[in-house]
């Protein structure tokens, strides 16, 4: 990602434990109408691992199914409202949960097993299924990381992203945001090319 360092700015608001019930309550604070949208290059949505936790064993972040559809739904419409068209909206599906290495974690902590693959499963594809009514661009996480059959290198204990699954991640959305960028002027230039006699004439 470092091809962005000299054409944009990453804000990561990521927050541990989230789900699209308190995201959808919080996005406005995030990202506000004072907020640049013609400056905006893309916002990517990034939920459902934990809202695909099981109701009776996760009740806290567990949101039911049509519910987090909903909420994707209401969050891509608030982005709309502040002038952050569809076309700059990429929603990234759950990746899939390698239940063997979650569980473990689980019995740890003295808790069972909370999450199952084919629900996260039924997340994603609700995911997918927002992106299409929408018009947004969907980057499917849960797919694209089960074609490797051993996924369990992309999780760090089932649940979470590796530095191999973040890398995969980040790889697959360059992609969808390499010709975003592409089009960018760059704000500053490359070291060669800056005069060091007169850095000034380059810089300022």
């Amino acid at each position: 990602m470092c091809l962005c360092f000299r054409k944009c700015d990453v804000v990561n608001r990521g927050l541990s434990g989230y789900n699209t019930r308190w995201a959808k309550l919080i996005l406005p604070r995030l990202i506000t109408k004072s907020t640049s949208a013609e400056s905006t290059v893309a916002v990517t949505i990034f939920f459902g691992a934990n809202d695909s936790a099981l109701k009776d064993l996760n009740p806290k972040q567990h949101v039911p199914l049509e519910e987090y559809a909903a909420n994707l739904k209401s969050m891509i419409q608030y982005l709309k409202s502040v002038d952050i068209t569809e076309d700059r909206i990429i929603l990234i599906t759950p990746p899939p949960l390698q239940e063997s290495a979650w569980e473990k974690e689980c019995l740890a902590k003295g808790d069972k097993l909370n999450r199952r693959n084919a629900t996260t499963g039924e997340y994603a594809h609700a995911c997918v299924q927002v992106a299409r009514d929408c018009g947004t661009d969907v980057l499917d996480l849960w797919t694209l990381m089960q074609k490797n059959q051993d996924f369990s290198s992309y999780l760090s204990d089932g649940l979470h992203l590796s530095t191999k699954g973040n890398s995969f991640l980040a790889a697959q959305l360059w992609s969808r945001l390499e010709k975003k960028l592409s089009a960018l002027p760059s704000l500053l230039p490359y070291w060669r090319d800056v005069d060091h006699t007169n850095p000034e004439a380059s810089l300022l």
